[in-house]
This record gives structure tokens, sequence and C-alpha cells, in this order.
């Protein structure tokens, strides 16, 4: 496997004036503006046929037709109506000419898969989700088949059935093993995921996002200079960056000037040393062992970090708490890595011992950029802190490229393997008693997070994967690998993309104009986690029983609102008081508005409090909707 090394990250700033410089260039005297139906204002990449060639990119999957007032894009053969293109976020939103809207027997014309776009199309599988069309002999009762009009072609195979059954089915891993047996695929289509779906177990709702179409992103038009100079070229957020590596399946004669002064820089400077000092040596014979050792120490110095950005925040931090191991004692403790615990994207943890006899967790970071930025926000936060609802940092090591982290370690596992018991055998069962003080235990610690230290600490990733238990089953918050340091005066606060766990992450990430991004985003994530200790289940389970509780809030919500109690086998009266206590909390932490959530200090007052809790509104529409749907007050919150 080839072993790359990023070496300098081109400005993101270039890559805009080289954007801008395209359009300056597709918009002068001889490109005027173009428009067709609902598209306007059509600018490079893009252009009209009827417009000159130098108007658009120089790729024939750029070129649209106006017919009938519709903007056409054809790719290998197949029209595509164009719905809007995106010039801040560099997307194009495409319609399939067979889907009409309000019509639930229309079909797609297309079966849209990977392979029929071109690679200059990207974030085909990133930003879309497929919609399978499928016959069967025999009926199908499960809930994630919905009944639709047939989508294929009856071919002689199926000429003597008597009856043929239509579905289409949602979601995003649909397998060709999965479907029932008797069952064929007709179409796949994609719908956008980054639209939210009005309804995705109806036909109606699955329609209606067909009828939106689905979106690709064409970002990698203004990558031509970053890949003619063997960069890496991709899209965070709304914005391009290009990275360069010093990659070993590239000629080095083709590497820039740093990548190759780093393979011949050690080389001709070991030789030239030693020529300078045999020359050298003739006159100044004493002064020989002095260079020799003067290059040997600079060269020792160069390799004692596995990287200067670790170093220098090394060097910057004066008040952590934590113990400094040798990276030979950290084989010492682990035996020398014989017991491993579990596994991440860029670490692997294994339990240990210290000498003065308490076991340890042994978090080993892998070498890439992603652990060292893990490395650095786990030791800059929690290593400054210490609450007995936080995980303890007791330690770390850096040694050249290998870094460690030396956490207490917590016997009974991860909160998530007691919420879905069922599918742990090995996990106790707790009752909803002790569920309620681990929720409290972990709303204080996110309290403490946010409001106890001279700095506010946003966690970004709060789910039961995260939350630990000792012995004795109190939670204790863990992994602040996305965990950001801000001032404790920042109401909203500036990220350059999503972080956290999808499922759990604040709407605000994606959509900022329903609010800034700011401690509110550790509420919802908490709320969510709420939600699925009161459930014990996931809060989206698309193979439920009863449609209506596939999502598992939107159901709660409908029972507490009709006055209905939230049915749950062998439990006291006062375990489904807690109960009811709980979604009430969560409801109000996954408001739509960050504004409408309560801060983690007001949430910890609920969960505390001997008083009936107001009902919040519901949480998933626009406000005017809650007031208008069902006449429940909003108390926003600071």
């Amino acid at each position: 496997m080839s072993r790359k090394k990023a070496v300098c990250p081109i400005s993101t700033i270039l890559l805009l004036i080289i954007f801008f410089a395209f359009k300056s260039t597709a918009q002068n005297t001889s490109c005027p503006s173009s428009s067709c139906g609902l598209i306007r204002d059509i600018s490079f990449p893009f252009r009209l046929k009827t417009n000159p060639k130098s108007c658009g990119y120089n790729n024939p999957q750029f070129e649209l037709d106006c017919q009938d007032n519709q903007t056409i894009l054809t790719v290998k053969s197949r029209k595509y109506y164009v719905q809007e293109i995106n010039y801040s976020d560099f997307s194009i939103r495409l319609l399939d000419p067979g889907i009409s809207r309000g019509n639930l027997s229309s079909c797609p014309a297309h079966s849209n898969g990977y392979d029929d776009w071109p690679y200059i199309f990207n974030y085909f599988f990133d930003w879309n989700i497929p919609v399978v069309f499928i016959h069967c002999l025999a009926p199908v009762s499960s809930s994630a088949y919905v009944n639709a009009a047939f989508c294929g072609n009856r071919s002689s195979f199926f000429s003597n059935a008597s009856e043929i059954y239509n579905y289409v089915v949602f979601g995003e891993r649909i397998l060709v093993s999965d479907l029932e047996e008797s069952c064929s695929v007709d179409r796949v289509s994609r719908v956008s995921s980054r639209r939210v779906m009005r309804d995705n177990s109806s036909l109606e709702g699955i329609y209606d996002g067909l009828a939106y179409g689905f979106e690709l992103s064409w970002f990698r038009v203004l990558c031509g200079e970053c890949e003619r100079t063997h960069g890496y070229c991709s899209l965070e957020g709304n914005t391009i960056s290009c990275q360069h590596y010093c990659s070993e399946d590239i000629p080095l004669s083709q590497l820039g000037f740093k990548c190759q002064f780093e393979f011949w820089g050690p080389i001709v400077g070991i030789y030239g040393a030693i020529a300078v000092a045999g020359l050298v040596a003739l006159r100044f014979l004493f002064g020989f062992p002095f260079l020799v050792g003067l290059i040997v120490y600079r060269w020792r110095r160069r390799h004692l970090s596995m990287d200067e950005t670790i170093e220098e925040f090394l060097q910057g931090q004066n008040n952590l708490t934590p113990i400094k191991y040798t990276y030979s004692e950290i084989k010492k403790m682990t035996n020398n890595f014989s017991q491993r615990l579990g596994e991440g994207g860029y670490s692997t943890v294994y339990k240990g011992k210290l000498r003065s006899g308490p076991f340890v967790a042994v978090k080993i970071m892998g070498q890439s950029m992603a652990s060292e930025q893990e490395f650095i926000s786990e030791v800059g936060t929690i290593g400054r802190i210490h609450h007995v609802n936080i995980v303890q940092l007791i330690g770390f090591s850096v040694e050249r490229s290998k870094c460690a982290l030396v956490y207490e370690y917590l016997p009974n596992g991860s909160l998530d393997r007691y919420i879905f018991s069922q599918e742990s055998l090995e996990a106790v069962a707790l009752r909803y008693e002790k569920m309620f003080e681990i929720a409290l235990g972990v709303a204080r610690g996110i309290d403490y997070l946010h409001h106890g230290c001279d700095m506010q600490i946003l966690h970004f990733d709060i789910k039961p994967h995260n939350i630990l238990l000792d012995e004795n089953f109190n939670p204790k918050i863990s992994d602040f690998g996305l965990a950001k340091l801000y001032p404790t005066n920042n109401s909203v606060i500036n990220i350059t993309a999503a972080r956290g766990t999808m499922g759990y992450m604040a709407p605000e990430m994606f959509y900022k104009n329903i609010g800034g991004v700011s401690y509110k985003a550790d509420v919802y994530s908490f709320g969510m986690l709420l939600m699925e200790i009161a459930g014990r289940r996931k809060n989206m389970n698309p193979f439920a029983d009863d449609v209506s509780q596939i999502y598992f809030p939107s159901w709660a919500f409908d029972q507490l609102y009709a006055g209905k109690e939230i049915e749950i086998k062998d439990t006291t009266e006062e375990e489904r008081k807690m109960v009811k206590k709980i979604i009430i909390v969560a409801l109000w932490c996954i408001q739509m508005k960050p504004s409408d959530r309560p801060p983690m200090n007001k949430v910890v007052e609920m969960l505390e409090g001997d008083y009936e809790l107001q009902m919040p509104p519901k949480p998933f529409v626009a406000p005017s909707e809650i007031a208008e749907d069902h006449g429940v007050t909003k108390i926003p919150f600071s």
C-alpha cells in the first residue's frame, strides 16, 4: 500500500480566484446572460447549446438544451430536466422526465446507477437515496413495501402470471438478496437526501421526493489545476480545497519541489556534510567531530515528534493535569497490546494496568491527519477538566509518529449496549429508574462542559456509544475527538463543516436559516439520546410493525398530545411517570429552532424537578404551523 504524507494545502482563496476567473471569462461580451424556463442566469460551467463553446466547460455533459421552455441535460443519451443550478454549493438538481408531479402512476424513464454518470459529477451516493420499483408474483406484507404502479417490462417470464403485485421500496441499504423470493427489480431511481422528505412511508411522500429530483455536485470542474499538479481535490461544505501529497505512486520528477527536497535532501545533506567535513578536517581536525555531532543532533530532533502541530500544541499547554508517559511505559501497561477492547475509525483501544493497580483503557492513535486532530481535541479539552460524569484522561504519550491516550477503565462499556439490549445478549437490561439516573448524570456532565469551565466546551458527538458506564453504572461522557473550545460569551460559533453523527446532529448544522450553531447543538443531540433511552430503540426504524412508529419522537409526541400513555411492558407506575418526563424533556431539547431549546442547566432542573412539565410544541414543523395546528404555547429559551 502506498504511504502518503500531507505536505501543503493550496489556499482556498486561490481556488476561489480560479473559479471567479473562469466565471468572468464565461461572462464576457461574447457570452450573454442565458435563461430557459425556471433556470435563470445560466453561466460557467454550463451553457446553452446556442451559445459559443467558450462560454462553458469543455465537456458535452455541460451543454444544455432549451425545449418547450424546459432546460434539458443529456448524459449518455439520457435526458433529464434541470430543476436548479446552485453556484454557491456547486450542485445541480435533476428530474427524471418520466416523473410527473401529482401523478402516482408515472414511472422513471431511466434506471439511475452510479456507472451512468461520468466522473466529473460527484456525490451520487452521498446526496441521494435509492427508490426501487419492484414487481412480485405474490403479495408482500412488509411495511417497507409500498403499493405502486407497474414500472417494468412485461417479459415472457411473467406472461403466465395471473396477477403481478407492484411495490416501491425507499431506503439507503437495499440489496438484491433482501428482496422477497418472488420479486424482481424494475427500476432504481434516486431522490435527494439533502431535502427533508414529507413522508417516505407513503406513495404520495415518495413521489413528492421523486418530483423534487436528485442532486449531483460539479465542483470537480474547478479542480483542473489541482489535479494537474497531482493534488487531491475535495468539497468541504461550500468550499473547495486542494491537498497535495508526496505519494510513491507518482514519479518523483512529476512532484513539486518540496517533495523532491524531502526525498533528496537527507541524502544530499549527509553526503555533502561528509564531503565538507572531510575537506575541512584537513585544516580544522578538531572541528569535524563537532560538525558531525551537530548534524546528527538536528536530524534526531526533526524526528522527535509525530507532527509539528502536536509538538507546538503541547508546548503551549501549561495547565494540563494528565501524566506524560513514554511509549515503552505504554507497552508495559498494556502487556505489549495483548487485550484489545475495541477499534474506531482512527484508533484502537487496549486494556492496560497501571503500576499502582488500577485498570486503564489505552487508545493508540492511527497515523493520519484526522487522528492528529482527534488527539489535540482530546488533550485540549478533557486534559484540563475533571468531573464525575466526564471520563478522566489519566495521561498521554507522544514519540515521533506514535501517539497514545490513557483513560480510566470503565468495565460496563457503553450505554448503547443497555438501551438496545435485545441486540446484545450479554448486556443486562437496566430498569428505567437506573436509566433515569444515567440520563440525569449525562445532563450534568454536558452542563459542566457548557457552563462549568473558563472556556465553553462543545462536544458535537453526544450519542449512546460515547456514554461509558463504570462499575456502578454511573455515566461518563467520552470521545472528545470532535470537541471545540470557545469563549463562554460566544452565543453563535463558526464551523466549516457539519460535525457529529447522523441521527444526533442538530438541524442547524445543515440549514443555516433556522439559526446559528451554538451549544444548543449538544442539547439537540442529548434530546435524541433521551428519546432512545425512553423507547429502548433506535429513533428511526423503517421496519417497525406500525408505520406510525417508524420515527419514534414523532409517534411519542402524538401519543402524549392525544392524552395517551406510552405503553411499556413490565414497568411500575413510577417508572411510567419517569418515561413520560424523559420524553417531554427530550421533545423540548429537539425543537427545530435552537432558540426554542432549553440550555443544559434548565434541562437538569427539568429532570430533577418534582413538578409537572409543560408540553412543548411539535418539533418537526415550522413555528407558524405549531401555533395553528396545536395551539401550544412556545417558551423561548436563551
